[in-house]
């Protein structure tokens, strides 16, 4: 018995060196280039456009959008004001803007977001 035991223990153990060792996790992303969207694009995927009002100024700079999600290009530290009314996440299923619509000129938001999808509380908006 202590001899099947022994050798039982010997084989399992040459299974497990004999084994090949696991292949090097290998990833590549190509998130390619961000959305093109008049009031900028959700921060978390898949990037959807963002309708009229989910974004306020601070998002934008001299009228361009600074980005949202692997796209973002603010300032670190950034939070910036957003209307999550407009929001999927918060049941929003109105109309989205059409490629060509121009940026809005008012805004009443409810929420600091960072751009990379985390929400922010407090006073912690971007002023320039």
């Amino acid at each position: 018995m202590r001899l099947w035991r022994t050798l039982a223990v010997c084989a399992f153990a040459g299974g497990l060196l004999s084994a090949p060792p696991p292949a090097p996790a290998q990833v590549a992303i190509n998130i390619g280039p961000a959305p093109v969207c008049p009031y900028g694009y959700y921060d978390y995927p898949p990037y959807y456009c963002a309708p009229y009002g989910y974004y306020g100024p601070d998002w934008f700079l001299h009228g361009v959008f600074i980005g949202a999600g692997p796209w973002f290009h603010g300032p670190r530290g950034f939070y910036g004001h957003v209307d999550n009314r407009y929001d999927p996440h918060y049941g929003y299923h109105g109309p989205y803007p059409e490629r060509g619509d121009h940026p809005f000129n008012h805004f009443h938001g409810n929420e600091l977001r960072d751009g990379r999808g985390h929400i922010g509380g407090g006073d912690r908006g971007f002023r320039r």
